[in-house]
């Protein structure tokens, strides 16, 4: 099973710059996209509802904001398209898609870099969002939460992380929050499993030449259930082409 992850920041503008072209040639499973930037009355073109793919979109209340996406070409038995949290659904930032024992996630984490209030935000999200975690983590059920997590855990995880310290995203307690996730064994980051590599980014700031010099963070990622550990077979961050400030980010499962 391949799975995708990619923040689009605009499906519409990652439709321009040959999105979906590349996507249909990746023979992926299941395609969570993030931050849509679009509601579903907008995305009037073919390309949007991938042939050989059931699509289901989850949108922001707020128009060219947020918006989360989930492509599978199996049809799910149940798709839950948000939380169950009026004010983060109302942002669409959750979709679940749920095939037999395998919940598949596409979820985009609020971002505290645009001010205080936001920050505020972005931690009551978070002191939220780890009881659920907890909880999935003893239903039973084999988890993949895709996305971005607009976190870096550790150090290795972005090019300047001495002088990030202080900003949204390399705070000391987001990345207490990340080690709290997995200290428990529950929950892994799969893509750690399997690649332990420095200068694996997923994000480029678009200011300077952070894209050129490769100046950047690892803030999406699949996170998988304890019971998915040995199931994680190849991972890729796909650079070659770019279609948004985020690269794609490849994982394939043997399930």
């Amino acid at each position: 099973m391949r799975i995708i992850s990619f923040n689009a920041n605009g499906i519409r503008s990652a439709e321009r710059k040959g999105f979906f072209n590349w996507m249909q040639l990746q023979n992926a499973d299941i395609i969570c996209i993030q931050e849509t930037k679009a509601q579903v009355h907008q995305l009037d073109l073919d390309c949007f509802y991938p042939k050989g793919y059931h699509c289901f979109y989850h949108d922001a209340e707020k128009k060219g904001y947020s918006g989360v996406a989930l492509y599978c070409k199996k049809q799910p038995d149940n798709l839950i398209s948000g939380i169950g949290w009026p004010d983060f659904d109302a942002e669409g930032r959750f979709i679940e898609a749920k095939f037999d024992n395998l919940s598949v996630v596409s979820l985009y984490l609020p971002s505290g870099s645009s001010g205080e209030e936001r920050q505020a935000i972005k931690f009551d999200f978070m002191g939220r969002f780890m009881p659920y975690l907890q909880e999935c983590a003893e239903n039973g059920r084999d988890t993949i939460i895709c996305g971005d997590w607009n976190i870096a855990h550790k150090e290795i995880d972005l090019k300047n992380w001495r002088g990030n310290q202080k900003n949204s995203g390399f705070l000391p307690e987001e990345r207490a929050w990340m080690t709290q996730l997995f200290a428990e064994g529950q929950w892994l980051d799969a893509f750690r499993l399997i690649n332990s590599d420095a200068e694996q980014y997923t994000w480029w700031s678009n200011r300077g030449q952070a894209w050129a010099k490769n100046v950047g963070w690892r803030i999406d990622y699949q996170i998988i259930s304890a019971s998915l550990k040995d199931k994680v077979t190849a991972t890729s961050i796909y650079k070659d082409e770019r279609f948004s400030d985020h690269a794609p980010l490849i994982m394939d499962y043997d399930l």
